[in-house]
């Protein structure tokens, strides 16, 4: 017996947008749309009745929009296992930066090829973080600069349950280093580094990798090599 397919929601309020991203994910047998929404209330309502895997989340919707939705849907306990992907028309943006803060698992450009989408759909099923090291350090390290939360003391606590070798790993993380990296910098297996990283989700209430990314650069872990 074959397992299901992933089930992905849509929520952005261009009906023509849905469309295409339709025809898209259910031309593959892995895949399958169950719902369409045009606006954050709609999202939230939607994520509630299908539960579905993944969430392609338009930010800038009318009314409501996809940062309020992506917040209530990531603390919401009956959605612990529903990740959401961001859709954006731009690289760099703080409506983006907002939808990680709120718990977003993923970024992709709108205008990504269709090969692109599919294989960010399954990532972000498969518990991966989807960014490229370049993309979510340029975006963190704009908005925490610039943002009023940056370095302001609420988080330190949880950094102080840290031990040394796991705040080394978070600060390897925020510089865009793979586990593989991970493993072969700090000579580790990836068991330990799987342990590791599931004790820094756990201290500092961490949704994913992306999180903790952003953890690291609010409290000065992050940029201690280039890397482009």
């Amino acid at each position: 017996m074959s397992e299901r397919p992933i089930s992905v929601l849509l929520a952005d309020d261009d009906p023509l947008m849905r469309q295409s991203l339709r025809i898209v994910i259910d031309s593959q047998l892995d895949l399958q749309v169950v719902g369409e929404a045009m606006n954050g209330v709609e999202t939230i309502r939607a994520a509630r009745e299908f539960a579905p895997d993944v969430i392609l989340m338009d930010i800038r919707m009318p009314g409501s929009d996809g940062i309020h939705a992506t917040q209530a849907i990531t603390a919401d306990p009956a959605l612990n296992a529903t990740r959401v992907l961001v859709l954006s028309m731009y690289e760099l943006d703080e409506y983006v930066y907002g939808a990680l803060r709120a718990g977003a698992s993923g970024f992709l450009l709108k205008d990504a090829h269709p090969a692109a989408l599919l294989e960010a759909i399954r990532r972000v099923h498969g518990g991966e973080s989807l960014f490229s090291p370049s993309i979510l350090n340029k975006l963190v390290a704009t908005y925490v600069t610039e943002s009023s939360f940056a370095r302001n003391g609420t988080a330190t606590p949880r950094l102080s349950t840290l031990t040394p070798r796991e705040t080394e790993i978070l600060a390897l993380i925020a510089d865009g280093l793979s586990n593989d990296e991970i493993t072969a910098e700090l000579h580790i297996s990836a068991n330990t580094l799987k342990t590791h990283i599931g004790n820094l989700l756990a201290k500092l209430h961490a949704r994913d990798r992306v999180q903790l990314v952003i953890t690291a650069y609010e409290h000065g872990l992050a940029n201690v090599r280039n890397r482009s």
